[in-house]
């Protein structure tokens, strides 16, 4: 079976059972994937989320690298899921075919752009969720559906057969509801050779201290420092001093790269992409050669910076998103403001090219009541999870997945 059936096409292009059998057997066996509709699938189209896309690509003759490298590992593709339009969103809303549901908060979105991977992973139907993490694609949607979600150090993860937005900053994720499964998947795509044991202090690859963005700390927070021996530092993480800057040149660099690669093609197609999509395509256009030089020095030196407050074993701890998702209904105003709050927590690990691990952390109280039809009884917004976002110096990646599954050790204590 190849097609969406009885599952909901917010969630899924194609779907089978398998849509691709596993072309070997390993760790990964008797896993079920949910590819991103970015990535190459052997005999199918990629997408992107938009359906005149959808009609003029070609059929793909062979797999992504990191669809090939988990088939090879045992795993299953049992379907292709849905994106936000070519990646550029961090909601999760695709005009053209729906919002997918998000099982941890019904009255949510599931974040975005990998929004149809971390929809079914959230509701079982997949345990991996392979996706990509531009601007926070992964971590977004791990944190308001209450998943773990790795982005590794840019260039870590190879990228090719993937439809890219902005190669500065495009990486291959990952999203699974088990911190083990997300450490498996990362022993399967990672290089090897790439930094060990997240613990004791003081042992090579391993985290000594976490510098705190939010005061007082998270119960999770402390938790979690106690599990890998680490000391919290609660002093001033002056680097959010520069986020409003380092935001800035981010979004030049983003949108002139996502420009030159698929400005042509939106132009031929006017009116293909719903209009907040557009828009920041068309930003990217009107960023001249000096105002990218000026944002990509921007860039460089704030990672110079913050790399040498890390050093070798400091990790940042921070919200992996604005809050929870918006409200499903929210209108165009509300997603841009939740979208600008999530980009100010993100935009370190994307712009300085960082791994990224995010841990469930907890369940906000729930919010003010909806409006309901008329004659019916308000109805009020139930409570929403929010994830924590861990993030290290380059490199650092299985270290974090490590501490991944020590903070769900914490928790189940």
């Amino acid at each position: 079976m190849n097609s969406t059936g009885g599952w909901a096409p917010a969630v899924w292009r194609e779907r089978g059972d398998p849509l691709l059998a596993p072309t070997g057997s390993g760790p990964l066996d008797r896993l079920r994937v949910a590819v991103k509709d970015l990535f190459a699938v052997g005999g199918y189209r990629i997408g992107a989320g938009n359906p005149r896309w959808l009609a003029e690509a070609p059929v793909e003759p062979a797999d992504a690298q990191a669809v090939r490298a988990l088939r090879a590992a045992g795993a299953a593709i049992v379907g292709i899921a849905q994106t936000d339009e070519l990646a550029f969103s961090l909601s999760g809303v695709n005009v053209h075919y729906g919002t997918p549901p998000n099982p941890a908060a019904p009255d949510r979105v599931t974040g975005g752009s990998s929004s149809g991977p971390a929809s079914a992973v959230a509701a079982g139907q997949a345990d991996v969720g392979l996706g990509t993490d531009t601007a926070g694609s992964i971590r977004v949607p791990a944190s308001v559906c209450g998943l773990y979600g790795l982005r590794p150090t840019h260039g870590a993860v190879a990228v090719g057969g993937v439809l890219g937005l902005a190669p500065s900053f495009d990486t291959v994720g990952w999203l699974t509801a088990d911190p083990g499964l997300l450490r498996a998947v990362g022993e399967i795509l990672l290089p090897a050779g790439s930094s060990g044991s997240a613990g004791p202090a003081g042992t090579a690859g391993s985290v000594a201290r976490l510098l705190v963005a939010v005061h007082p700390p998270e119960e999770a927070v402390c938790s979690l420092a106690d599990a890998l021996g680490a000391e919290l530092d609660l002093g001033p993480l002056r680097e959010l001093d520069d986020v409003p800057r380092l935001l800035a040149a981010f979004r030049a660099v983003q949108a002139a790269e996502a420009w030159r690669l698929h400005g042509a093609w939106i132009t031929a197609h006017p009116g293909a992409l719903g209009a907040d999509v557009e828009a920041r395509f068309r930003f990217g256009a009107e960023v001249d050669a000096d105002v990218e030089r000026d944002a990509r020095r921007e860039i460089a030196a704030g990672r110079e910076r913050l790399l040498d407050r890390l050093g070798t074993d400091a990790w940042l701890a921070l919200p992996a998103a604005g809050g929870p998702g918006h409200l499903r209904r929210s209108g165009t105003g509300d997603r841009d403001a939740w979208r600008m709050a999530t980009l100010g927590w993100t935009v370190m690990a994307s712009a300085y090219g960082l791994p990224s691990c995010v841990v469930p952390d907890r369940m906000t109280q729930g919010g003010d009541p909806l409006p309901a039809a008329a004659g019916s009884p308000r109805r009020p917004v139930g409570p929403a999870p929010v994830g924590l976002a861990l993030v290290g110096p380059p490199g650092a990646d299985r270290v974090l997945l490590d501490a991944a599954v020590a903070a769900a050790g914490t928790a189940a204590s």
